[in-house]
């Protein structure tokens, strides 16, 4: 599996400067927290490191991790825990990724439903997600207009305003209501539509506009009746929405989370759920990057997810990005089972994807 990673540690100094010693001592404390979520103190990382140490000697190097910023002593303990930057390091240089298995893989296919139209299938991503990680499940949607449109009806409500039937290649069906400024017989609406499936299925909404705008150009003062027409409702009809969404599952999982169980902070993440712009915002910047991206803490720049972690892979069609899925947990997360759950998600979204997007 092709990963990559946010650079965005702020860690003063280079991990490869580690010595053999701190970087395994480093990656056992991070495990050992990992697994039991409790400050690590020196006779713990003797017997979990497997190295031939003295309790004063990993003390000695333990002292220098947290002069480096990587690990912290909390107050009510004299063992330590990991830092933001301290899982940026354990992430980046520490940690063996490895692909998940195709026993897994096909458990993911088919928790997945088949031939489902994207909305249904972006929400099962999102509800599988937080099932398998047992966090926050989050999945960006796209607009409608970024799939080729493969039929359109037209029908007259009154003089002046008609239901349009708008069908997508992933299945999606939407209804839009316009009006025209010119009253239309069923038979106008009949061969406009016959027109616009005709010449312009298979194509993204914006795709057409133009097309239809530079062929009345063309035609100027010769504009048939036709084509007058079909510029009028495409015009309306094919307008882009206005923002993406998003969807979230599993918020209540993060209230099961020890570090993670103070009011202030989840109340904070969870009005970001609800606001979903910034959130937005951060997916969106997550879409611009290839492969898995993962925010850890503070990195995000985004204040609600200061104690938490975003892992992130971008789908799409062929070679174009539709949206970002990933999973917002804790810090304390076990990245190992994470990341990959997160990237073959994405790929088979988009394996899915293309298959509805492609004519049978």
């Amino acid at each position: 599996m092709a990963a990559v990673y946010a650079a965005h540690m702020s860690y003063p100094g280079n991990p490869d400067s580690l010595d053999a010693r701190s970087r395994s001592l480093l990656r056992s404390l991070i495990a050992q927290y990992i697994a039991d979520g409790q400050p690590v103190g020196s006779r713990t990382l003797a017997k979990s490191s497997g190295l031939d140490l003295s309790p004063a000697t990993i003390r000695n190097i333990m002292a220098d991790l947290e002069d480096a910023g990587l690990v912290a002593a909390p107050h009510t303990s004299a063992g330590r825990v990991p830092t933001a930057q301290g899982y940026r390091v354990f992430v980046d240089s520490l940690l063996e990724m490895r692909p998940l298995g195709e026993p897994q893989v096909e458990q993911l296919r088919r928790e997945l439903p088949t031939g489902a139209a994207t909305p249904a299938l972006l929400g099962s991503a999102s509800a599988l997600l937080s099932e398998i990680t047992r966090f926050v499940g989050v999945v960006s949607v796209p607009r409608h207009d970024e799939f080729p449109f493969r039929h359109i009806d037209f029908v007259a409500l009154d003089a002046n305003r008609l239901l349009v039937i708008l069908v997508f290649t992933d299945g999606q069906v939407q209804n839009r209501v316009i009006e025209t400024q010119h009253v239309y017989s069923p038979s106008e609406l009949e061969q406009t539509a016959n027109y616009l499936n005709s010449n312009f299925a298979g194509l993204r909404l914006e795709e057409i506009r133009t097309r239809l705008l530079r062929e009345m150009r063309e035609e100027g003062a010769r504009l048939n009746r036709l084509l007058s027409t079909a510029v009028e409702v495409a015009q309306q009809a094919f307008q882009s929405p206005a923002d993406n969404d998003m969807l979230v599952s599993g918020q209540t999982n993060l209230m099961g989370v020890h570090e993670l169980s103070e009011v202030d902070r989840l109340r904070d993440l969870f009005d970001a759920f609800q606001r979903k712009r910034d959130l937005l915002q951060l997916l969106d910047r997550c879409s611009r990057a290839d492969g898995v991206r993962l925010f850890i803490g503070e990195e995000s720049g985004f204040a609600a997810l200061g104690g938490y972690s975003l892992v992130t892979a971008p789908y799409g069609v062929g070679n174009r990005v539709l949206g970002v899925l990933g999973v917002i947990g804790p810090t304390r997360m076990a990245y190992e089972r994470v990341i990959p759950v997160v990237a073959t998600t994405a790929q088979l979204i988009s394996g899915a994807l293309n298959r509805s997007a492609t004519p049978p």
